[in-house]
């Protein structure tokens, strides 16, 4: 099979949706947070908090859309724990964001141990199954590699629409933006810019989380350490790609999440010629490559990193 022959068959473009999901959720959270002024770098703990508590609730007993929820509560509480420092207290956003990923992952682990001490492997769980949507899966071709997956998938395509029309298209939104650009303005109107950023984030980490609980509740089927991955950090990044907008984000989603799913075909067919180091690095190289291009020309909120307190005008 040569790169053409994978680049056509759906196979390829249904495994490109899966892993693009769990990098759309987080970076439409991570979009959320930066469009209010504050980066949020504890997205790679939240995640992991999110997929160990997601899965942790249906390991329990619990249904599987309760687990999304409990997992977005959770990457809520760490996002309100990283606004109190950040958006209330202040204090750098870097450092904060930087603790707050330790304190998550850290914190998933022990938890993991804690309720499972003597666990030898991850124990598994019976995660999302894929759902055909009548007639559109029958689609050659589309019908398998996007209509034939699980409904987080589903959900995260319906994210993107909604989360563009509540930045753009609502009176909430243009204060969210507003709160990132140019603060100074929202509190003239008698708005809370601290309450919209706050607010910003919690949202932010919860989508975070969901993307995180994805992988323990549709890619696979139990928790484990690592799983991750640095998906987190390539959100971020990706962020930057998408120059702050909700569209170019599931675009750059797609195009890591393509070359991902490419490097994997790609071993198989070059064998042991080319080491395979070589292609798992390959995903990260382009993506960087991509930032950077993407970055000069990027509009970045202007308040971006830029603490706010009350009365100050300067």
């Amino acid at each position: 099979m040569d790169i053409l022959e994978i680049l056509v068959s759906a196979g390829f473009w249904a495994a490109t949706l899966r892993i693009a999901t769990p990098l759309i959720f987080g970076t439409l959270g991570e979009l959320i947070c930066e469009r209010a002024g504050v980066l949020n770098l504890g997205i790679e703990g939240i995640m992991t908090m999110g997929a160990m508590a997601g899965w942790m609730w249906v390991y329990s007993g619990g249904d599987l859309w309760g687990g999304v929820l409990f997992a977005a509560c959770v990457g809520g509480i760490f996002g309100l724990l990283h606004a109190a420092f950040t958006v209330y207290l202040g204090l750098s956003q870097h450092v904060t964001g930087i603790g707050i990923t330790l304190l998550a992952s850290s914190l998933s682990f022990f938890i993991f141990r804690m309720l499972l001490p003597s666990a030898t492997t991850p124990p598994k769980i019976v995660p999302f199954q894929p759902y055909e949507v009548p007639l559109l899966s029958e689609i050659p071709v589309l019908g398998e590699a996007v209509f034939s997956q699980t409904p987080l998938t589903y959900a995260a395509l319906l994210v993107i629409p909604l989360v563009w029309y509540g930045l753009y298209r609502t009176p909430l939104g243009l204060a969210v933006r507003m709160a990132g650009e140019n603060p100074l303005a929202v509190e003239a109107q008698g708005l809370d810019v601290l309450a919209e950023r706050c607010g910003a984030v919690v949202v932010g980490s919860a989508f975070m989380a969901v993307g995180g609980a994805f992988l323990t509740m549709s890619a696979f089927d139990a928790f484990y350490f690592g799983m991750i991955n640095g998906r987190g950090w390539i959100c971020v990044a990706l962020v930057i790609f998408a120059s702050w907008r909700p569209g170019k984000a599931l675009i750059g989603a797609l195009l890591f999440a393509g070359i991902d799913a490419l490097q994997v075909r790609i071993q198989q067919v070059a064998g042991g010629f080319i080491p395979y180091q070589f292609f798992l690095m390959a995903p990260y190289i382009l993506s960087i490559l991509a930032m950077v291009v993407m970055a000069r020309r990027a509009t970045y909120p202007k308040a971006l990193l830029v603490p706010f307190r009350r009365g100050e005008r300067s």
